[in-house]
Order: C-alpha cells, then structure tokens, then sequence
C-alpha cells in the first residue's frame, strides 16, 4: 500500500488551485463543529469506498482529525481498487492549531 503524507501547505496549494478533492472522514459533530474549507464529509464509521464522490479530474486526499483515521480510509479506499494514495497527515488539529479559516457550514 502507498501512502503519501501531505503536509498543511500540499493542502493549502491544492485547494488554492482546485487540483484536490479533501474528504474528511471524521464523525459528522466533529466535521458540523468545524472543518477545512471546501472539504466533504464522508465518516469513516459509514466508509463506503463506492460512495466517495467523483474527483472529476483532482486528486482525492482524505483528512480527519489527525492523521489515523484518514491513513485507515486510505487503506480501504486502496482495498476496494481505487487509485488513491494521499491524506493530509496533520490533519485537521494541525490545520485549527495554525490558524487556517475553519468552516462551519
């Protein structure tokens, strides 16, 4: 299995010029409490790789709190053959911790 750990500032680049599609895998209170602009919600605890919505073109990089859930979504996104390897590795801890815009939408 490849794994490829983006850092805050792959994220912030990637999101800038549209080349990414972050999915956030935490549970839907922690995404409603606050989360990384533009990021979708997909809990892992209802993980369905089927279901991950069309990339149409980006790259699709998980993220969750801090980098364990986003790695275990990352395996079974590779387990059922899709072509995905990056997760944002800080995660969203790290994005609030340095002072990165938080939505709440």
């Amino acid at each position: 299995m490849t794994i490829t750990d983006l850092d805050i500032d792959d994220i912030k680049q990637g999101l800038a010029e549209g080349s990414i599609l972050l999915v956030d895998v935490r549970e839907p209170h922690e995404f409603a409490a606050g989360h990384i602009p533009a990021s979708l919600s997909h809990p892992l605890s209802t993980f369905d790789p089927a279901a991950l919505p069309e990339a149409e073109g980006k790259r699709l990089v998980f993220s969750c709190a801090a980098g364990v859930r986003s790695r275990h979504a990352l395996a079974a996104a590779q387990a059922a053959g899709l072509p995905v390897d990056a997760h944002y590795a800080g995660g969203f801890k790290d994005w609030a911790l340095r002072g990165e815009t938080v939505s709440f939408d």
